[in-house]
């Protein structure tokens, strides 16, 4: 029944290939949320980097300031014999990184700065502009997210798309090692990694970075005024914002490369169009088990 309803629905975008291993994958509104998604969490990374600027150290707790001993992160620069030199700090360990945080720019012209010209939006100095572009784009996230999420309770999706199931589970060590050496199968089902993976994504990360989100906005307080205290503070709200976003750097990093050695084609299709192209069948099946 669930393959009739699949079939049904490819037929609403468009016809059926005689192509028996190229399958209807993605439904319009899967390709849209990623998309819209993916445009929203490039804008918000980079226009966050340059809020970040404005203050790049990160604390835990819910005081900061020259009377506390609680920074676990810091992006600066310093003078030096050899000149001004770039540093990161993590948990008190420091890291010369002179050319890339902390002290960049053209040759004979470095400025200190925390993240560089061509990691942040705008390029130059503009913490009013960068807030604006960042608020938008993340409702821009928000909506969608809430909108994707009704959508796929209604349609079924989650259920029969996300959710790992027993065999999932059964599975996950032989995906491991198959992953890991880069022998895919591609069926028209996620495999337990990605429903991991993607589950991770969308049911902890991005509503994490909303909630620490909304903890740092001063105008919720009369709002949520709970979410602090519940997060440990605004600067450790912002702290687990800045850590959730290098795991979605992460996620997206790992996904591309998953795309490259899966097929990159095959898989960009199938997010653009819709349509897949699966394995064939094994001999005496009707179908492929797994999918990359």
């Amino acid at each position: 029944m669930e393959s009739l309803a699949r079939n049904q629905a490819a037929g609403a975008d468009t016809a059926a290939p005689s192509d028996a291993t190229l399958i209807y994958r993605q439904s319009r509104w899967t390709r849209l949320t990623h998309w819209l998604w993916a445009i929203a969490l490039f804008f918000m990374l980079l226009s966050g980097l340059q809020i970040f600027n404005a203050r790049p150290q990160l604390y835990v707790g819910k005081e900061s300031g020259f009377g506390y001993n609680n920074t676990i992160f810091a992006i600066g620069a310093e003078n030096t014999a050899s000149g001004p030199r770039g540093y990161t700090d993590i948990f008190g360990k420091r890291l010369d990184t002179t050319g890339v945080l902390g002290w960049s720019g053209p040759a004979g012209q470095e400025t200190s700065r925390a993240f560089p010209s061509w990691a942040t939006i705008p390029s130059y100095y503009d913490l009013g502009t960068a807030r604006v572009v960042h608020f938008f784009f993340a409702w821009v996230l928000t909506t969608t997210l809430l909108v994707w999420l009704v959508a796929s309770l209604i349609n079924g999706h989650l259920r029969r798309d996300l959710a790992p199931r027993l065999e999932d589970f059964k599975r996950l060590p032989r995906d491991i090692v198959e992953h890991a050496r880069f022998r895919f199968h591609h069926t028209r089902d996620y495999n337990t990694l990605q429903k991991m993976a993607y589950g991770g994504v969308l049911f902890v990360l991005l509503p994490l970075m909303i909630i620490t989100g909304l903890a740092m906005s001063p105008s919720m307080d009369s709002v949520l005024p709970f979410l602090n205290d519940v997060l440990g503070g605004r600067q450790t709200a912002r702290t687990i914002h800045f850590t959730v976003m290098l795991l979605l750097v992460a996620f997206f990093i790992i996904h591309i490369l998953m795309i490259l050695a899966a097929g990159p084609i095959n898989e960009l299709r199938s997010i653009i169009t819709g349509w897949y192209r699966t394995d064939p069948p094994a001999h005496g099946d009707n179908a492929p088990e797994r999918s990359a």
